[in-house]
């Protein structure tokens, strides 16, 4: 972006750097350009020290204050060593003295992209390299997270079977897909079944198969997920919801590594790694008989705890950041960054949702945001955290309060309610009904 109160220089400017390939933009005054640079990014500014009102090094220290990475090259008439020193000092990294050469303008301006591109390339490098925020597709740099990358490191080598628990939104799907990644079965599937989305019926042909005609509907011969998963890695998510007759089924197949497709008596075998992951207290459900005791032990020779995001809150900048520059790229946006105010409200939120709750929220951001940066206006809430209860009594209690909440704070929208629990409507819908909620007349 060109800025000066002279037209002639603009539109000179405009039309030699256009004439080199690059986009240009102009500016009158610098307000004009700070108004400018509320909605747009921009690389390089050529910036003239004397105008009428704010002048040059006035904007050139405001830029510098809230995007210290924009290059800033200022324009004097006057041959002014003295204002080209403050300039510098300032943070702008060259000037130009008028007239302009435009040979000389377009090897500074090359000079300067090429060594802006060098330092985001080294910058780059070392966040891939040396950084220790980012492990597989998980993110973070919080003690809680490290800890976690070192455990999945020190697992993932083995074929014992791993339970993941944590709340939902934590991305347990996520370190599953680690494990697999980092260990020796990362070439063969990596095979992952919702529990809590089939019925008991659906969820044995889902897993075991089933031959033509097994039962009425099955037209065809069709490979389970056990097969499937041969040689790699079977993730059960919702482990909590099997039955106890498929909790049987299933510990068989671990015992003997054998299964039978529905509807043929051969046995098959199969050699797969089990990772399950439930939000559940399976304790809790093994003393209430809702979980049987044998299958337990088997399913979790080695526990993962993933860490709610309240209790890792260094992590929620960073994540932002991330899920700012996916969404950018993914709906073709350019938004610069995060206000401090819109950083302020999200880490001081208590995420129920998590780490899914953040990502739907920055998505929400990139969407309908006007401006160069995000902006509370942005959110859908402004820091208000949902209560968090401490509930005694029986994991249902837990869960019912939960839902109870969640269902409250997205105005009992299901669609939105299912997604931050980390479940399908069909489940929501189902746990309603068990638990009798209903929703408060407006």
């Amino acid at each position: 972006m060109v800025v000066d109160d002279e037209l002639i220089v603009r539109e000179s400017l405009k039309g030699w750097l256009e004439k080199f390939g690059y986009g240009v933009d102009t500016a009158e005054d610098a307000l004009d350009a700070l108004e400018k640079l509320e909605k747009e990014s921009y690389d390089v500014l050529l910036v003239d020290i004397k105008m009428p009102g704010m002048d040059g090094l006035e904007l050139l220290k405001k830029v510098k204050e809230d995007q210290p990475d924009v290059i800033v090259v200022m324009i004097t008439a006057h041959g002014s060593i003295e204002s080209a020193i403050e300039a510098m000092k300032a943070g702008a990294s060259d000037y130009l003295m008028k007239p302009f050469d435009p040979e000389n303008l377009e090897l500074l301006i090359e000079k300067l992209v090429q060594t802006k591109k060098l330092v985001e390339q080294n910058k780059w490098l070392r966040e891939s390299y040396e950084g220790k925020s980012r492990f597989q597709d998980l993110i973070g740099q919080s003690e809680a997270m490290q800890k976690l990358f070192q455990l999945i490191q020190d697992v993932a080598p083995s074929d014992t079977p791993v339970l993941i628990v944590g709340e939902t939104g934590t991305g347990k799907e996520l370190v599953a897909k680690a494990l697999h990644a980092l260990s020796p079965r990362r070439y063969a599937p990596f095979v992952a079944v919702n529990c809590g989305a089939f019925t008991e019926t659906l969820l044995e042909s889902t897993l075991f198969g089933h031959e033509k005609g097994a039962f009425t509907g099955a037209h065809h011969m069709q490979k389970g997920r056990l097969e499937m998963a041969d040689g790699g890695t079977l993730f059960l998510d919702e482990v909590a919801e099997i039955s106890p007759k498929m909790q049987v089924d299933l510990l068989r197949v671990l015992e003997e590594k054998k299964f039978y497709r529905l509807g043929n008596p051969k046995p098959m075998t199969v050699d797969f790694r089990l990772v399950s992951a439930t939000h559940r207290d399976l304790e809790e459900a093994v003393q209430d008989r809702a979980f049987r005791q044998d299958f337990y032990y088997r399913i979790n020779v080695i526990m993962i705890v993933v860490p709610p995001l309240r209790e890792r809150k260094e992590d929620v900048e960073l994540l932002a950041h991330h899920f700012l520059g996916r969404y950018n790229q993914e709906l073709n946006k350019n938004i610069a960054g995060i206000s401090k105010e819109a950083l302020d409200i999200l880490t001081s939120y208590d995420w129920p949702g998590n780490v899914r709750e953040l990502e739907n929220v920055i998505e929400r951001a990139v969407v309908i945001g006007k401006k160069r940066k995000i902006t509370p206006a942005d959110l859908p809430f402004q820091g208000v955290s949902i209560p968090r209860k401490t509930m005694a009594g029986s994991l249902e209690k837990v869960e019912k309060g939960h839902i109870s909440e969640m269902l409250g704070a997205c105005g009992w929208n299901i669609a939105r309610t299912a997604s931050l629990l980390g479940i399908n409507r069909t489940t929501l819908y189902k746990k309603i009904k068990k638990y009798g909620l209903k929703q408060p007349a407006s």
